[in-house]
């Protein structure tokens, strides 16, 4: 048995696979974000440990004591700042708070190679900005930060007693060169850090160190390998099977993700796409990535009184042409506006709006944000002849129909795909302790179901998307102020 686990922002999943990678149980258990201030997004991370530890022990206890290795995948981006006892100094800032927007471009205007170096725009979002708003609003915690951790690397750390990470995840810091998948001294010291700060860099199915034995024994397993894994996106890549040039999935959990396997490091900084190492040794990848996806559903859900299961059902009843058109900027935007101050909005409802029209409009929202990062991913010469469905928005079948059509792609839907980056990391750790390869253990999961795009939905979105993408361009301004 091969263990993964995946530190989400809803939840730490964990599931085991057998020897061919195929997906054997699977438990969960939930978290909650706080959010203290507008723009904020917090966890403490000692909530993470404890829901590792519960989703690991609701697994049977004979499948965990057959278990030969452990990956880790997890939410990306997030600062975890520890002190020299390795004890936390504040909550863990997330990927999807706000508040370091000014500092994006103070970060680039001490670096100027940023972008060439980490192939990436300075987003609030990344790791670093979150470092230079802690320097300049905790000048305390900042000077007695002696380590920084991705959250997932947090568990490592707890599990294992060693500070490591791996390239993917690392990407999404702006501390990490890229191209040559190390760290990077000039992005660094555009932080105020240095190498000693950051944890070592392995690539995802290099093995990072063994389980504690205090761990072990709680978890009811040996002191197994630990394996590097990956952020949560190129580990639900593996999970998926995209691996080779090309390849692409759909990720719809609580932010929307379009994934692109490559076999280059192909960078577009300027546009908003993010260009990170894959979890697999000499292997890159493109994303666009919402901030609200599936988030946008259960949003909705709660508003209308309804499960995300009946809000489907009732977006089936709407009227297309009554339908508001839903801008889904719940916690800001970052492909392809780089806004953390954009809102949520309905654009054109009358009186005779009824929920059926509120709910389809939020899974059209939804869909054509999916459909303004794919494009930049267009422009920069990739091509996608389909997309596989990872993440807990995968159950909904009637908002894959409306994806399908907002994209003009056909979507495949895999065994395992509600669990992609626990899946996805349970085969890296497969691949780590040597009972399996790249190519026999990462391969596509059997396909269950798919989707063409309907003409009619292929229509439909293309004449929707123009005044979507206008309606931001003339509200912008309006949402800063």
């Amino acid at each position: 048995m091969f263990l993964g686990i995946d530190l989400g922002t809803s939840a730490v999943k964990a599931v085991l696979t057998d020897e061919t990678g195929a997906l054997v149980a699977e438990s969960s258990a939930p978290l909650t974000v706080s959010r203290p201030q507008a723009l904020w997004s917090e966890q403490d991370p000692e909530d993470w440990w404890e829901a590792a530890g519960a989703a690991v022990l609701a697994l049977d206890s004979d499948k965990r004591r057959a278990v030969q290795a452990i990956g880790l995948a997890g939410q990306m981006h997030g600062a975890t700042l520890l002190d020299s006892a390795d004890r936390p100094l504040r909550a863990a800032i997330l990927w999807n708070d706000g508040r370091a927007d000014r500092q994006c471009a103070e970060l680039e205007a001490a670096e100027p190679r940023s972008r060439e170096i980490t192939a990436n725009m300075a987003f609030a979002g990344f790791t670093a900005p979150k470092l230079l708003w802690v320097r300049d609003n905790e000048p305390d915690k900042f000077e007695a930060t002696e380590t920084v951790l991705l959250p997932k690397d947090y568990l490592r750390l707890r599990m294992t007693g060693d500070k490591a990470t791996d390239v993917s995840d690392a990407s999404g810091t702006l501390w990490l060169d890229v191209a040559g998948r190390r760290w990077s001294e000039a992005m660094l010291a555009a932080t105020g850090l240095e190498q000693r700060h950051m944890p070592r860099l392995f690539e995802g199915v290099e093995i990072s160190g063994d389980l504690r034995a205090d761990v072990a024994n709680e978890w009811g397993m040996d002191r197994v390998p630990v394996a590097a894994g990956a952020g949560d996106n190129a580990a639900a890549a593996i999970g998926a099977g995209v691996v080779a040039d090309g390849d692409a999935f759909i990720s719809l959990g609580t932010s929307g993700v379009s994934f692109v396997s490559t076999d280059r490091l192909r960078a577009d900084p300027d546009s908003g796409l993010h260009a990170f190492c894959h979890a697999l040794p000499g292997r890159w990848h493109q994303m666009s990535v919402m901030l609200s996806a599936a988030s946008a559903l259960d949003w909705a859900s709660n508003i209308l009184c309804l499960d995300v299961t009946e809000l489907g059902d009732c977006a089936r009843r709407a009227d297309p042409a009554a339908t508001p058109i839903f801008l889904p900027y719940l916690t800001g935007e970052r492909t392809p506006h780089a806004d953390p101050h954009a809102k949520a909005v309905f654009f054109g409802m009358t009186a005779d709006t009824d929920a059926p029209e509120i709910a389809r409009a939020v899974l059209d929202g939804v869909a054509m944000g999916l459909r303004d990062g794919f494009d930049v991913i267009l422009r920069s010469g990739s091509h996608v002849d389909s997309f596989t469905v990872v993440g807990g928005g995968s159950r909904s079948a009637y908002w894959g129909e409306l994806i399908a059509g907002a994209l003009a792609r056909p979507l495949v839907y895999r065994e395992g795909g509600a669990v992609g980056p626990a899946l996805g990391a349970a085969r890296l750790a497969l691949v780590a302790s040597g009972a399996g390869t790249v190519q026999g253990s990462c391969a596509p999961p059997p396909a269950i179901d798919s989707v063409e795009p309907s003409p009619a939905n292929v229509d439909y979105f293309a004449e929707r998307l123009p005044r979507f993408r206008s309606l931001y361009r003339a509200l912008k301004t309006n949402f800063q102020d």
